[in-house]
């Protein structure tokens, strides 16, 4: 017991005897949020140290320099109170600073430990569209080739310059997400001869938020909304295979979206149509791959200038079950394809095919 209080006698607290500056940059070498909560442990004072001088929003910011625009963090489950009611500014200061320390230290967990999944809420609008809504961007969501013995696919529209780009825009599981690849199908035509394929020569892809709230009309095209998205991320240049596949982009580095939008830009075409000698760009599916941060965070008042105010709405772990991050995509899917079915051709309409994923629904579909 002796050499073991003695020992303890000869450490030095290197926070205290260092300068800050130095103690700083020892302790921004962490680049794992467990180790730096570790700190936190150590000591009251190594606690202090750590929220007084934001580590963990250092952290965030080395992770996703995108949280830079953040102007403020907003916790709902406290109401806001008087200045006079809580104390003195150093406490209300104080107070802030742990609130900061809480939220960056959870979206630093979020950000690495919550479910990877398929991100796409919906689809919004394309760029353009040849037939809709038999080939609209709703489409895309299903990843069989062909639905109700019909060819599913979003399709753009003819043009005579392969160089001309399309865009296909979607709203995602949440205002933040972290993104880590996109996968995109480009559509085999089978019932044209050559069973040519409708790829494009390559891709890119925005992330951001729009300047107002987005409300877009069925058939709507991109065209009349590129002007109002303020793009935080846009990637590099990807080459597309003409292959009837999934073709996976990942990403150099996972990518905050900040605004829960993704647009995928379609550069080049390459399959021209002989029925009327136009180029064309088609798509079967799509898939945005990556974490969800909410129903955990949300943004509140983005600016044009892209700052905006992290708003934590709970600091609950999410799970792949929980109801309130089901996707929805995959009713829509279902309302879509009866809606088309609906509007075609009564003659042409046949015995809905259910795949395996729907063996344990009711014995009997009734329209």
């Amino acid at each position: 017991m002796r050499v073991w209080s003695v020992q303890m006698e000869n450490r030095i607290d290197f926070v205290n005897w260092l300068d800050p500056d130095m103690s700083i940059q020892i302790l921004t070498c962490l680049d794992d949020l467990s180790d730096l909560l570790r700190v936190t442990c150590v000591s009251r004072c190594w606690r202090q140290y750590v929220i007084a001088n934001g580590l963990c929003r250092q952290l965030c910011l080395r992770m996703f320099p995108q949280l830079s625009k953040v102007v403020h963090v907003v916790e709902q489950r406290y109401g806001t109170k008087d200045p006079a009611e809580v104390g003195s500014s150093n406490f209300m200061e104080w107070q802030n600073l742990e609130r900061e320390h809480r939220a960056y230290a959870f979206l630093a967990r979020g950000c690495t430990t919550f479910p990877i999944r398929d991100l796409i809420s919906e689809p919004i609008c394309a760029s353009s569209t040849d037939n809709y809504p038999e080939e609209s961007i709703d489409n895309t969501l299903e990843p069989r080739d062909v639905v109700a013995q019909r060819a599913s696919y979003w399709s753009s529209k003819g043009n005579s310059n392969p160089a001309e780009p399309e865009m296909l825009l979607y709203k995602l599981m949440g205002d933040l997400c972290v993104i880590t690849e996109v996968s995109i199908q480009p559509f085999e035509a089978y019932f044209q001869w050559g069973l040519p394929i409708y790829s494009a020569k390559a891709v890119r892809f925005r992330m951001g938020h729009p300047k107002s709230p987005v409300d877009v009309p069925l058939g709507e095209s991109y065209k009349d909304y590129e002007n109002k998205f303020i793009w935080t991320y846009t990637s590099q240049e990807f080459p597309m295979a003409q292959e009837n596949r999934l073709q996976t982009f990942k990403l150099p580095e996972p990518v905050l979206c900040i605004g829960g939008f993704l647009l995928i830009e379609l550069l080049g075409r390459v399959q021209r149509q002989d029925m009327d000698g136009l180029f064309y760009i088609c798509v079967s599916h799509v898939q945005i791959m990556g974490r969800s941060l909410s129903p955990a965070f949300g943004i509140e008042s983005p600016e044009p200038s892209g700052r905006f105010a992290l708003k934590v709405l709970s600091y609950a772990q999410p799970t792949l079950d929980d109801p309130s991050l089901i996707q929805s995509a995959y009713l829509r899917r279902r309302v879509g394809q009866i809606i088309n079915i609906l509007r075609g051709n009564a003659v042409d309409v046949v015995e809905y095919e259910w795949g395996e994923e729907d063996d344990e629904s009711d014995d009997e579909f009734v329209l």
